[in-house]
């Protein structure tokens, strides 16, 4: 009989490809993640690994395992949804991680139609990028989350996880307006007519920190006008960002939740381009009354006329 844990072990090798970044992520040893494995493969009478250096890579009977492995770990998720659905109160943690515009924008009001309708609950929120957002869940220290994707940086695709639309903002390019001080200087880069996005291609940018997906999404965006941004600071929060484009620091996309209430000196032109919040979680547990009741939160609260 192949065992539920060393199965999940094996779908976390799948997607890190190294036992070390499976041990890191799950609180192993990188020895015991190694002995669970060769037990798996004991049970399952075939190689299921094979090592190429200081990587290992699965074998077919392996990827086709982890295929398994993932319609088992659904299946379980789906029992725990419907005997959690048989008990009488709606109580216990939900835990929900959501990126920073998210959680300034979006959750208050979410979490205070969820805390009216399901005081049993209780929500623990963890701020996390979307770029990290997918381990988390597959690992079960997330049961939920807000996530974005970008018209160029596009949601990867998880077999383990699920998610459902909620909101689309358009994107905004922040500029120094040009009645600002910083007037002067701007000219010089902004130039008139053409592209929104080439006609700043010679100032300096401001971007998120590098590895993050709007940090993609701006250099994707200019790419796409045509040329690569010089990337002058990198910020995340863009209340901050508009700060420091009203100084005459740089130029940024941000999306609209993040523009809201722009400081003087800042100039907003609308984009033809799209940020969209989705709302993920592990692939089997979206009928989970915990899960639901947030579900039912967040669109009941999201921003208006923004809904996906």
């Amino acid at each position: 009989m192949l065992d539920v844990r060393r199965l999940r072990l094996l779908r976390e090798l799948a997607h890190r490809g190294t036992i070390a970044a499976v041990a890191e992520a799950l609180a192993f040893t990188p020895s015991a993640v190694s002995q669970q494995l060769a037990v798996l493969e004991r049970e399952a009478g075939t190689a299921l690994l094979e090592r190429t250096g200081r990587r290992v890579r699965l074998t077919p009977a392996g990827v086709a395992l982890v295929g398994h492995a993932e319609a088992v770990l659904e299946r379980l998720e789906q029992a725990a949804a419907e005997l959690a659905a048989a008990r009488t109160d709606l109580t216990g943690t939900v835990r929900i991680g959501a990126f920073p515009t998210a959680t300034r924008a979006i959750l208050p009001a979410a979490l205070a139609a969820l805390d009216r309708d399901h005081p049993g609950l209780e929500p623990m929120v963890d701020e996390i990028d979307p770029a990290e957002v997918a381990p988390r869940l597959r690992a079960g220290d997330l049961d939920v989350a807000l996530v974005h994707e970008y018209d160029f940086v596009p949601a990867a695709p998880d077999l383990a996880l699920d998610s459902r639309p909620l909101l689309e903002e358009s994107m905004f390019l922040a500029s120094p307006d040009e009645a600002g001080p910083p007037a002067e200087r701007w000219d010089a880069y902004g130039g008139a007519g053409g592209d929104p996005l080439a006609r700043w291609r010679d100032a300096p940018w401001i971007a998120s920190t590098p590895g993050t997906l709007c940090h993609a999404m701006t250099v994707r965006a200019c790419q796409a006008a045509g040329f690569a941004p010089r990337i002058r600071h990198h910020v995340d929060d863009f209340a901050t960002v508009l700060a420091m484009v009203a100084i005459g620091q740089g130029v940024a996309l941000v999306p609209e939740l993040g523009a809201a209430d722009p400081p003087g000196g800042v100039r907003l032109v609308e984009l033809p381009m799209r940020r969209r919040t989705l709302i993920a979680f592990r692939r089997g547990s979206g009928d989970h009354p915990a899960i639901a009741a947030f579900v039912a939160a967040l669109r009941s609260s999201a921003p208006a006329g923004r809904h996906a």
